[in-house]
């Protein structure tokens, strides 16, 4: 229950240091001594360089090698590709444990990133979890002395020194503070910073490369999404930062009864420890337990997907990451949150924007959605929106069809994830956060009760939001065509504005002008075909005649070389004269 607490997801530890040893030994087990080398003070930045960027290198020849039909025995299907995408998931997901904190973590991020993944990627790094040993009691006895100021003894009036849980960032002892009250604190691992230090010099480098990449640099910004992972990251390690989101947490929701939030004991809290109140509860997920205890699971169920939204419509402050270990139920139903390193926000002028994508879903408007979606910056505009639009489109037709309480949220997020990747869809975060833990809600809420429905709970919740937006349900139509007037008249007045804009761009020579003319792009792609099958022929022309005069000088062996590539040259001939022949025949 403890590792609940802290969002630490690993099996307790026995109350005996012989069992934790073995408890120890079998976490080891399975791995090799690669998969625990980070896990020490003192770091080897050319080991780490060696290791990170080999397994850089093998996904990278991983990747080339996918769409090659000779890698694949008895040919190339669409199964044999799905099925070697998910091996290759389970692949990345098992050497980012080996390769330690920042890449569990780094993994973890990259899998709210959709538009970059194939879906399989996204699934896998989803299930990250980091289940390594615990480090010593002297190391944390040091942590906190150093911390804290103080030794344990003069803090705590007694602290369990087997750890109750390890992850990569951090364990978790029991303790009792001199009050007599029960407490968690929550030690970071020794060197963790160093580390991280190293690691993101290393990755920063990698984003550079792949910035430069002429395939999978084009349209993806890898310096931002470094940027971006640095800061996730440095937050997630400062406990500081955690207390408070916790504080900001449980004031939220101070007039719910039904909802706890464990206390933060500041005194005993610095940037590398933290200190909880003691708040047990069983484990959402655990239904049978649920059970035996005299809850009723329905009214859980409905109570998570009804915080859940709380937290996003009312609040704007969110917990990012609602797996089923970072949820519990107190004895008297009431549901306990815990771990708040990772915590998401929606900014107040989202929201306006999120409630134009919802008109444009319920008049099932693609060219609105799109619109709306780029200001919202979850498209990135490109030349062509086409291809988006129509995707959209597409989703609209077949999703609206139904009504909204029957709709799943998993199926609708697995449909924008698949229609994210490999488009300009740049889907934040926040997004996929939300997103996400609709899922797991959603999947958590089915378990406790099989007619649950995430998307009947969150209907009168969406209504209000509308209500509120507009007013009242009656005028919704009404306050709909004022916004419009409204906007059209906004419009209106800044138009002389934008072209007096217009013209000093062409006076000052600021303006350019792309055309694009198909019908020129194919007389020159078909001239540039043509002057390459000039360049074909006269190369086998000259071999063909180089290898003659070799063979009638009896230099057989240069003669059957020069043939060779003759013929060589020749197949590539072919091959251009038949695809110059097949835009003959489209055209």
């Amino acid at each position: 229950m403890i590792a609940n607490i802290l969002g630490i997801r690993v099996s307790f530890l026995p109350s005996d240091s012989v069992t934790n040893q073995r408890y120890a030994n079998n976490m080891e087990k399975g791995y090799s001594d690669k998969a625990y080398r980070w896990n020490r003070e003192n770091y080897s930045s050319r080991r780490r360089f060696i290791d990170i960027w080999s397994f850089v290198l093998t996904l990278m020849f991983k990747l080339w090698r996918y769409n090659k039909a000779w890698s694949y025995p008895g040919g190339i299907t669409e199964a044999k590709q799905a099925a070697r995408r998910k091996a290759q998931a389970i692949w990345i997901r098992n050497t980012l444990l080996d390769l330690g904190p920042t890449f569990i973590k780094v993994g973890q991020l990259f899998s709210t990133r959709a538009d970059i993944f194939p879906v399989e990627y996204v699934d896998e790094l989803a299930k990250l979890q980091d289940k390594v040993p615990a480090f010593s009691y002297e190391q944390v006895e040091a942590i906190i002395e150093r911390e804290l100021g103080k030794k344990i003894p003069e803090l705590f009036q007694s602290f369990d020194p087997v750890p109750l849980a390890a992850a990569s960032l951090g364990q978790v002892h029991k303790a009792v503070l001199y009050t007599g009250e029960a407490v968690v604190v929550k030690v970071q691992r020794p060197g963790l910073k160093k580390l991280f230090e190293i690691d993101l010099q290393i990755l920063k480098g990698i984003a550079r490369y792949f910035q430069n990449h002429p395939k999978w640099g084009r349209g993806r910004d890898w310096i931002g999404i470094y940027e971006e992972c640095c800061r996730i990251l440095w937050e997630e390690i400062d406990y500081l930062n955690e207390g408070r989101n916790a504080d900001s947490f449980r004031r939220n929701f101070r007039g719910y009864e039904w909802v706890k939030v464990p206390r933060v004991h500041w005194r005993y809290t610095s940037s590398r420890v933290l200190s909880l109140e003691y708040v047990p509860g069983i484990k959402i997920s655990q239904y049978e337990a649920l059970e035996a205890a005299g809850l009723d699971r329905k009214v859980i169920a409905r109570q998570g997907a009804q915080a859940y939204l709380i937290q996003l419509l009312n609040n704007g402050f969110f917990h990012a990451d609602p797996h089923p270990g970072n949820i519990a139920v107190g004895p008297n139903g009431d549901l306990i949150f815990y771990d708040f390193g990772m915590m998401g926000r929606i900014k107040s002028n989202i929201r306006e924007g999120l409630m134009e994508t919802l008109f444009g879903i319920a008049q099932k408007d693609g060219d609105r959605v799109v619109q709306s979606l780029i200001d919202l910056g979850a498209i990135a505009p490109t030349d062509d929106m086409g291809p988006v639009r129509r995707s959209v489109q597409y989703m609209l037709d077949n999703f609206m069809d139904k009504p909204f309480e029957n709709q799943s949220v998993a199926a609708i997020s697995d449909d924008l994830y698949e229609i994210a990747y490999n488009q300009p869809f740049r889907f934040p975060a926040t997004f996929t956060f939300v997103m996400r833990a609709f899922s797991t809600l959603e999947g958590v809420g089915k378990g406790l009760d099989p007619e649950f429905n995430f998307m009947e709970v969150a209907k009168p919740y969406a209504m209000q939001l509308m209500t509120d937006m507009n007013g009242s349900e009656g005028n919704s139509f009404l306050n709909e065509l004022s916004r419009q007037a409204v906007q059209v008249s906004t419009t209106a007045f800044g138009l002389p504005r934008r072209l007096e804009d217009t013209l000093e761009k062409l006076e000052r020579g600021d303006m350019r002008m792309r055309v694009r003319s198909l019908e020129t792009e194919r007389l020159l792609r078909r001239q540039s075909n043509i002057q390459i099958g000039i360049s074909y022929a006269l190369l086998v022309s000259g071999f063909t005649l180089s290898g003659t005069i070799l063979l009638v000088n009896h230099y057989v062996l240069l003669a059957v070389l020069a043939g060779l590539i003759a013929a060589a040259i020749a197949v590539l001939l072919i091959r251009l004269l038949l695809r110059l022949e097949r835009y003959e025949r489209m055209y």
